[in-house]
This record gives structure tokens, sequence and C-alpha cells, in this order.
């Protein structure tokens, strides 16, 4: 698969999903600042962190990296309620929100929560929905329908960044993959899929072949859709592990308890895992952006320090 002659620069997020009192959040934030983070992140499940506030804090621990949502739930949120929490955040961090929105894949959350449940097709058109109306609610100066109304209207909380918060989508399906061509600024690849009928969370892994295919899925749809470019601005991939080892041979073994239909060498083959000593891990990256076009790499708490070092080796190229 082609890539472009110069590709974008890499970028990096760490997203956090641990809770911790407020000086140790505070602390864990300007830890993924020391070691280079471009981006911290939050989730968006039931005894995570609470996602705005979260940022929020994050903002006043730090200075340089951007603060985003990997990805918010879109059944937890109503459209006029999330565009006032994302105007008002992007307010208070001074425009460094970047807002990730997804359809949500744990029923029981739902369950807990006192939300409805849709249909793999509902929850799409939902999102869809909650997209297009945050934007257009963003985009407006005032609340609609308000019933506490001046003669001039209500003003809507503005965000700082003009002409909008970059949007983050992350999904594989197609019906995601073509909302996204049509609206994202960074299209967010997992490299995981639901298991088909489950509604616990549990998913399955893609092969390297499997999620080549659903990038070029996305640029197709992005091609029909008539964007200037042939895809957003970035191309996201979640990495769920990251492991330091001179034997990646041995460290492969524990894994494949987790995924017993798959051999050694399907593993080590992964996109979301990186595995073998910090030469080898930049090497895969580097490899993957030419395969995939991956610029936009993020990693998940527990991996934060692991990856350091491949980060740096990778700045600059």
């Amino acid at each position: 698969m082609s890539q472009p002659e110069s590709p974008r620069p890499f970028r990096f997020g760490v997203n956090l999903m641990t809770s911790a009192p407020a000086d140790e959040w505070r602390a864990k934030c300007r830890r993924a600042e020391e070691l280079g983070y471009d981006v911290i992140l939050v989730p968006d499940h039931l005894g995570m962190p609470a996602p705005f506030p979260a940022l929020v804090a994050a903002a006043e621990a730090t200075q340089r990296p951007r603060l985003g949502t990997f990805v918010l739930n879109a059944g937890f949120w109503n459209p006029a309620l999330l565009a006032r929490e994302v105007a008002t955040t992007d307010a208070l961090t001074g425009g460094r929100l970047e807002l990730g929105l997804g359809t949500g894949y744990v029923k029981a959350e739902h369950d807990t929560a006192g939300l409805p449940w849709l249909s793999p097709g509902g929850r799409v058109d939902h999102l869809r929905r909650t997209i297009e109306e945050v934007y257009r609610l963003l985009a407006s100066e005032e609340l609609p329908h308000s019933r506490i109304r001046s003669s001039g209207g209500t003003p809507m909380p503005q965000p700082v960044q003009r002409p909008r918060v970059p949007l983050l989508v992350g999904g594989n399906g197609d019906r995601v993959l073509g909302l996204t061509a049509e609206h994202a600024d960074i299209a967010a690849f997992t490299g995981a899929r639901s298991v088909r009928g489950d509604s616990t969370g549990k998913l399955e892994v893609l092969l390297a072949g499997e999620l080549e295919e659903r990038v070029a899925r996305y640029r197709e749809l992005a091609a029909a859709a008539g964007r200037k470019e042939p895809e957003p601005t970035e191309l996201n991939l979640l990495i769920q592990f990251v492991l330091d080892t001179d034997d990646r041979e041995a460290a492969v073994q524990p894994l494949l308890e987790r995924v017993p239909n798959l051999t050694p060498d399907q593993v080590l083959e992964l996109p979301i895992g990186l595995i073998g000593t910090v030469e080898e891990m930049t090497a895969q990256v580097l490899a993957q952006r030419e395969r995939y076009g991956f610029t936009y790499l993020t990693v998940l708490e527990p991996n934060m320090e692991a990856f350091a070092p491949v980060m740096a080796r990778l700045r600059g190229k």
C-alpha cells in the first residue's frame, strides 16, 4: 500500500485509565509530559475517571500536551449537554481539547447507568446524530429551545479552537468508517473488534492483513466522501501492549494463553503490540507507518514508561 513520500511526523498519546487522588493524578500527568507524550487521553468507562474533569485537572498540571477523550461512549451523552461540556472544557484548557467519540460496546455499562442498549446499527445512528448535533451547536452562539432567554438569546459556551475542536472517531466497522470519512480529523483504529453477538465487551484481535483491509476500506470511503485529502490529518492506532525484551520468542509465550487460536508468529506480527528491544520496536513502528499510514500512536497507561524510549527514538523520523 503506497504512502506519501514525506509521511507526517509522529505524534504520541497515553490513555490514563486509573483514578487517583488529585495530587497523584496531576503527578501522573506531569510525568507523561516529562516523558514527551503529545496527548494525554482519558477513556469513558464506568469505574474510570470522569473524562472532562480529569482533562481539566490534567491541563492545570501540564503546559504542552493536548488533551483528549479516547473515546467517549456516545450512548452516555445527550448532544446538547455534550456540546456544553466540550465548549467549557476547551475554554478551561486553553484550546487544547481533542474530542474522541465511539459507539460504545459494553451493554453492562448502559444497564448500570439506566441507559438504553441499542442494536449495533442503532448505536452507529446515535453516533452520527451526536457528531452532527454537537458540532452544529458548537458553531452556534445560542442554546436552542432554552427556556431562560434574554432578549438576545442565551449564549452558548464557546470553545477556543476555531474553526472547531478536532474530532477523532474510533471504530473498524464499515458504517463507523463511513462516519469517520465524512466527519473526522483523526481516524482511530483499535486493532480489535467486538465478538459478533457478544455484548459483554469481549474483543478479538485483528491480524495484520485484516487491519490493512480495514485501513484500505477507510481510504475508499474517504475518497467517496469527497474529502480534499484521501485521509484525514492523522491515522491513529491503539497499542495494547509494549514488552521490552531481547528474547521475543520467549516473551510471546504468555500472550498465547489469551489468543490460543494464533501462532507465535501471528502474535509477533500483531499491529496492536510491540515486542522486542527498543531498536526492534522502533523498527516495527516505522514499518507499520509504511504499511498502514499510522502516525499517531496511543498506548495504555501501564505501557507509558516502557514505550517512552521507543517514542524518543522516533522523534524526527
